[in-house]
């Protein structure tokens, strides 16, 4: 459960803990976007390269990212295999019984898979190098022009930031409760698909009073301390778009511009 690394936050002090929030989500939207675009092994590579130099300034330990993607990894073979198998594209590789892989069901599913790594490593460096905090502040102030039309946009960035804030609370909450219960008998990791299902489902009950026990206490928390939503409300620190902030944008349409130019 600890492995998990969504939601967690690395403090430290590299230049991309440094960017402003705002943009690290554009970038981040903008990258989602562009990674499409790919279609060859040179636009591959630059995605690779991206996410690596990402990584690297980040100063984040690769250790601990590949700790966090391990459970992640096991989808993205299953993603590869899939198109390996069903995908008849180009010349046949191998051809043993009913199973037939060709050179475009391979390269396919190579490519997905390089995709899906690069985004989930880039989306996940927005919360290992920026507080739940700041991200509210991004999303509300990026989605302000949206208050004229009446959405509520303060309270669904505060709902985003808290859920990213939850998801390494509950994972150590359920940590605890399989700890107790294994003590007192269950086993959670013997048995059939069946088995460890059912062994699975006592898990539920205890886990959700957990977590509606720690939401009324953090809305008491709230309340205490005078929050009344966005009305009148003020913040703390200010986010001051610097000249970083606009090398990343630029570096960013870059990007977008050198796949467009490099698909085949």
């Amino acid at each position: 459960m600890f492995n998990i690394i969504i939601g967690q936050y690395v403090p430290g002090q590299s230049i991309i803990h440094r960017l402003d929030p705002r943009v690290k989500l554009i970038s981040i939207f903008i990258f989602v976007i562009i990674v499409f675009l790919a279609n060859n092994w040179i636009t591959y590579g630059l995605v690779v390269l991206f996410s690596i130099i990402g990584i690297l300034l980040s100063k984040v330990p690769f250790r601990f990212i590949y700790r966090g993607l391990r459970a992640i990894i096991i989808i993205i073979i299953f993603t590869f295999i899939l198109n390996v198998l069903f995908t008849k594209q180009g010349d046949l590789l191998i051809s043993i019984g009913w199973i037939h892989i060709y050179k475009g069901g391979l390269i396919g599913g190579l490519f997905i898979s390089i995709r899906l790594l690069a985004i989930i490593v880039i989306t996940t460096l927005l919360t290992l190098t920026t507080t739940p905090i700041d991200i509210t502040d991004g999303i509300e102030i990026l989605l302000g022009p949206l208050k004229k039309i009446k959405l509520p946009i303060h309270e669904f960035a505060l709902m985003m930031s808290i859920s990213l804030r939850f998801i390494p609370t509950l994972l150590e909450e359920t940590e605890k409760i399989m700890k107790a219960q294994s003590a007192r008998g269950s086993d959670f990791a013997s048995g059939s698909v069946k088995q460890r299902i059912k062994a699975i489902i006592p898990l539920l009950v205890p886990l959700f009073v957990s977590a509606f026990k720690r939401a009324e206490e953090l809305a008491m928390a709230m309340e205490a301390r005078g929050y009344r939503g966005d009305e009148g409300r003020t913040r703390l620190r200010v986010l001051k778009w610097t000249g970083k902030d606009t090398a990343l944008i630029i570096i960013m349409l870059m990007l977008t511009v050198a796949l467009v130019v490099l698909r085949t």
